[in-house]
């Protein structure tokens, strides 16, 4: 199984959540042919998320999504590549997507995009890459939210971007 759900937190009635989301990664994962990867999500509440944001960004706030590629850390070995792991707050989910005016469902789906796009390495720190990451998250959430997620080819308009590998951290300038 591609991707592993799990949630923490007070919370527990999350069933629905966790298979709903397990099967947007899946459908992530097969447009951007990487069916095999592992990827693991955390959904949680806010309490977890500030305890996981303060220490791991100096932020000492829930946020709505953390992305901790495996390509940041000492390689593992495995048959299948291990892409790394996203956090979802759920409350900051639900607030957002009120915020926004859509659902909560979209909202989970945008985050899931966009920590995953992080672990592969995209990022927004200019508004070229700003530009970029949010084009290839809508279509990201095309594929998961169709009926029949569409397969992209390496180097069509989901995964076509940079020469990194999957969690491969980028280079200066890059």
């Amino acid at each position: 199984m591609p991707a592993l759900v799990h949630y923490q937190g007070r919370k527990r009635e999350v069933r629905a959540t966790q298979a709903r989301i397990e099967l947007l990664a899946v459908r992530m994962l097969r447009a951007l042919e990487l069916e095999d990867a592992q990827l693991s999500l955390l959904l949680c509440d806010d309490q977890v998320m500030r305890v996981l944001n303060r220490q791991h960004r100096g932020f000492d706030r829930p946020t709505d999504v953390l992305a901790f590629a495996m390509g940041e850390g000492q390689a593992i070995v495995s048959v299948a590549p291990a892409l790394g792991d996203i956090v979802i707050s759920l409350p900051t989910t639900a607030r957002q997507a009120r915020q926004h005016g859509v659902t909560a469902d979209l909202e989970m789906c945008m985050l899931l995009a966009h920590g995953l796009l992080h672990l592969l390495g995209f990022d927004h720190a200019t508004r070229t890459e700003e530009r970029r990451m949010t084009a290839r998250t809508h279509l990201l959430m095309a594929a998961a939210l169709a009926e029949r997620a569409p397969v992209e080819k390496h180097g069509g308009p989901v995964s076509g971007r940079s020469k990194r590998r999957p969690g491969q951290r980028p280079r200066s300038g890059e």
